[in-house]
């Protein structure tokens, strides 16, 4: 008898209950081993005072089992409540977010018959980070994170994966014509490692061009890597376009856990009236069961759910007169499955998962040289609700000295200052960079210091700064708009 595997479920909000209830009926039945411990989430745990939506006994269970397979959540508004999707990938290092986006054409609409793209989302940093401040009355922030550490880990997870499933080739989106720095390390990082595949092609796009040929060429990409925010917008986007993102399942891996879900959320309107199409997190279930080792079940159930779609047995949300046969509830879909279960689609191409291979041994990552850095200056953000450029540098350059003067003046990084012109729209939130009165000359931590003392007896409102360094000899950061 088949040792059953540990798994932690959680049933979820909305139509969450439901469509779980009919993927662990479906995955059962095809005769996956499975011990499943069952944890509370989301609505109700937010409700009682956890902004997390989470309780510390099921972390419990999910450092356990180390897999989950999860139903969408609602996470209410206000209150500052944290997406517990966000913590759960954080925490349990869960790097790579895997969505395949197929066409299942001619069964359910597409304009794209031929589409099988797999998006490979960055999952634990970039604006994800969630790090935002109000700067003043009028103006908020988001930090951008990208780390070199992060970029090559999913990068080289995008390219295992291509060579794993026979993939050609590996495409990156990002925006580093504006973002030269965040962007511009992770498209750097993706040409140093695809240089170690030669066996597959690789490519770079900046995104919006890269999300418009993706829209309307989707047969031109195959893996797709992207940072968080790009990756999460664009999965959605592909899976639309395929059809319908009520069918696309989601793999979130980590080196220690997986998590694997629906990509769509816990629609609340929808729920209790047996009408949710429960494709999507079945699918993440068979993602589930290829990453647990259970190949013949995921067989199975894919296998079974492409008959079923072949056959006409349609939810509301893909039914169409033209092209299905049956309009049944999300019960009736799972049961429609269960009776297919063991046939094999017929104009579809069939599904063979593999058993897994042994795991490769982690390559090292490559070693990055201490860089020599120096303080060059310092960027001091200020209030000042006027938004006068002038009046304010005026109010600036009386606290010059002690080596440092002002150079600049920039607002929502354009230069407004000196040289600015009327035209300009302004926010009550401005960038004041102090360099060293002499060329060449170091910057130190006490007359940065110095400098904030005297922005404070001149009543002036600092609401943050940013340190300018170089990096063996190299700007660590970006000169304004216009500068």
């Amino acid at each position: 008898m088949a040792v059953k595997v540990p798994i932690t479920v959680a049933h979820g909000d909305g139509i969450g209950p439901e469509i779980m209830d009919a993927t662990l009926r479906i995955i059962l039945a095809a005769g996956a081993p499975l011990d499943i411990e069952t944890i509370e989430i989301g609505e109700k745990v937010y409700l009682r005072g956890n902004t997390a939506g989470i309780e510390p006994s099921a972390w419990e269970s999910l450092r356990r089992t180390r897999v989950f397979l999860k139903a969408p959540i609602t996470t209410p508004q206000g209150g500052g409540f944290k997406s517990l999707n966000v913590t759960t990938r954080k925490t349990l290092g869960l790097y790579a977010n895997v969505r395949p986006c197929v066409s299942y054409y001619p069964f359910v609409k597409t304009k794209h018959r031929n589409m099988n793209v797999v998006i490979v989302r960055e999952n634990e940093e970039d604006l994800y980070a969630g790090i935002e401040y109000r700067l003043t009355d009028n103006e908020m922030e988001c930090l951008k994170l990208i780390s070199r550490q992060g970029s090559e880990k999913i990068v080289r997870y995008a390219f295992e994966y291509a060579r794993q499933h026979n993939r050609k080739k590996v495409t990156c989106f990002t925006k580093d014509n504006i973002m030269k720095m965040t962007d511009g390390l992770f498209h750097r990082v993706f040409d140093e490692i695809a240089a170690e595949y030669p066996d597959i092609q690789n490519e770079h796009w900046i995104v919006d061009i890269g999300a418009a040929k993706l829209a309307d060429t989707p047969e031109a990409f195959d893996v797709i890597v992207m940072p968080n925010l790009y990756g999460d917008i664009l999965s959605d986007v592909a899976a639309q376009i395929a059809g319908s993102v009520g069918l696309a399942g989601s793999a979130n891996i980590g080196d220690h856990c997986a998590m694997f879900e629906a990509i769509h959320g816990s629609a609340p309107r929808r729920a209790g009236q047996n009408l949710a199409n429960p494709s999507g997190l079945l699918l993440g279930a068979v993602l589930m069961l290829v990453h647990i080792d259970q190949p013949e079940a995921a067989e199975r159930v894919h296998n079974g759910w492409l008959r079923t779609l072949e056959e006409g047995v349609h939810t509301y949300d893909i039914y169409t007169e033209d092209l299905s046969k049956q309009k049944v509830g999300t019960r009736e879909f799972a049961d429609a499955v269960i009776a297919r279960l063991g046939k094999k689609p017929e104009t579809f191409q069939p599904v063979s998962y593999a058993h897994k291979r042994p795991a490769a041994a982690a390559q090292a990552r490559r070693a990055q040289p201490h860089s020599k850095t120096e303080l060059v200056g310092v960027d001091v953000f200020l209030e000042w609700p006027s938004r006068n450029a002038n009046d304010l540098a005026n109010s600036m350059k009386r606290v010059d000295g002690d080596g440092l003067k002002l150079l600049i003046i920039s607002n929502r990084g354009l230069k407004v200052w000196p040289e600015g012109i009327p035209e300009t729209f302004c926010t009550d939130s401005f960038r004041c960079r102090y360099t060293a009165a002499q060329t060449g000359t170091p910057v130190t931590q006490r007359q940065v210091l110095s400098l904030l003392e005297r922005l404070d007896a001149a009543g002036l409102a600092v609401v943050k700064t940013e340190s300018l360094r170089n990096f063996d000899g190299k700007p660590g950061y970006t000169l304004s708009q216009g500068e």
